[in-house]
């Protein structure tokens, strides 16, 4: 990955609708070289997906909570089968397997209290392996991107 691949993939981060057009403009380089470098770092896997980002008080996900998970099991099956289970709930945008005094971290974004409420008791309750249940809520986001600046 060279230099204008780089730049190619912050533009695109930044904006994921801009033309080849429009990156062949910004970055003074005639279309085909453009096009080619985008299909290339696609098949490469460095660009995985086209998104819309949606705004989350628009769409009335208007609580984020950070759920810290400690499992009643260890072994690989335990782990694997938990997070096998919470991936599928619609609620939980992030779950990540971490070290430290709880096993998982789960971000989950609903539209209030009673439906984060719903969330535990209707979801997270039944899921297998579930030992211990800490949650914090985001405040205010000062910082919330999925760009790398390259």
């Amino acid at each position: 990955m060279d230099q204008v691949d780089r730049k190619i993939l912050n533009l695109l981060q930044e904006n994921s609708k801009i033309t080849i057009k429009e990156l062949s403009a910004k970055l003074n380089l005639s279309t085909t070289p453009i096009f080619e470098r985008i299909k290339r770092l696609e098949k490469e896997g460095v660009i995985s997906n086209y998104v819309a980002i949606l705004d989350k008080d628009k769409i009335g996900k208007k609580l984020t909570a950070f759920i810290h998970i400690s499992l009643s099991n260890h072994t690989r099956d335990a782990v694997d089968e938990f997070a096998r289970v919470v991936i599928q709930h619609d609620e939980v945008k992030a779950c990540y397997h971490v070290t430290g005094s709880s096993d998982f971290l789960l971000k989950i974004m609903v539209e209030d209290m009673e439906a984060y409420n719903t969330y535990i008791q209707d979801k997270l309750a039944v899921a297998p392996y579930l030992g211990k249940v800490e949650s914090r809520f985001s405040l205010s986001a000062r910082k919330d991107t999925h760009m790398f600046r390259l």
